[in-house]
């Protein structure tokens, strides 16, 4: 792989993690920690793979059965890949005292998300060449960001909840519906028999990304960290 493809593999993951950063208004991270969000990311492709890899062991394969190709695109990639991620994100990241706001939810996924999607990127780019990086560029590579945020919209708030008692709902709820969102996505990327339902791909990435504005918006709004009184979870 030439320097200019190798760029354009891992420039697109790390610009997104910019804007995540600058995003992030109130109480900045500290950039140590985000860097080894961004490295576990990179490693959690490894369990994610052999996840992936019993699940197709099991049967369960992309092929003409709707049914069965949901269950391998929501239940093992999905779910395989979100849940390799949410593992470091709940047990590492998470009981840490700089994880001080409900926003540090999304910009710790956004994170190890981009060093998953940084390496996957490589690899598929290394195979592929241009075309494959380019087109990655605009879908893959903001898909796992907006996976990110869903996920991390929640987790921020299962810690900051002010209700009792919610905090495992709001955690489960955040890897379920990345999860989800993330399958529906490779679901219709599957559909090779029925070409006009991929179209649906990127009408997913579409919502997926839509969805994420108003999401950091809420999270900025109820920071502890703001002079203004905060919103009403």
């Amino acid at each position: 792989m030439d320097y200019y493809l190798l760029a354009l593999s891992v420039l697109p993951g790390l610009a997104i993690c910019y804007y995540i950063w600058w995003r992030d208004k109130h109480e900045p991270e500290p950039k140590h920690l985000l860097f080894f969000c961004f490295l576990f990311g990179m490693f959690s492709t490894v369990p994610a793979v052999f996840l992936e890899t019993m699940g197709q062991n099991m049967g369960i394969i992309a092929d003409e059965n709707l049914v069965k190709t949901f269950a391998f695109a929501v239940g093992v990639i999905g779910f395989s890949e979100e849940f390799c991620k949410f593992l470091f994100l709940r047990y590492y990241i998470y009981p840490k005292q700089e994880f001080d706001e409900p926003m540090d939810g999304i910009v710790y996924s956004v994170m190890v998300s981009m060093g998953f999607a940084t390496l996957e990127n490589i690899l598929y780019v290394a195979q592929g060449g241009y075309e494959v990086a380019f087109l990655r560029m605009f879908t893959a590579v903001p898909a796992h960001a907006a996976f990110a945020v869903i996920m991390g919209y929640f987790v921020g708030l299962g810690k900051f909840h002010l209700h009792k008692g919610k905090e495992s709902l709001f955690l489960l709820k955040g890897l379920a519906l990345a999860a989800l969102v993330h399958g529906l996505y490779d679901f219709f990327i599957f559909q090779v028999n029925f070409p006009s339902l991929q179209y649906l791909t990127f009408v997913i990435l579409f919502l997926a990304i839509f969805i994420t504005f108003p999401m950091i918006k809420h999270l900025q709004r109820i920071s502890p960290h703001k002079e203004e009184p905060n919103d009403v979870y």
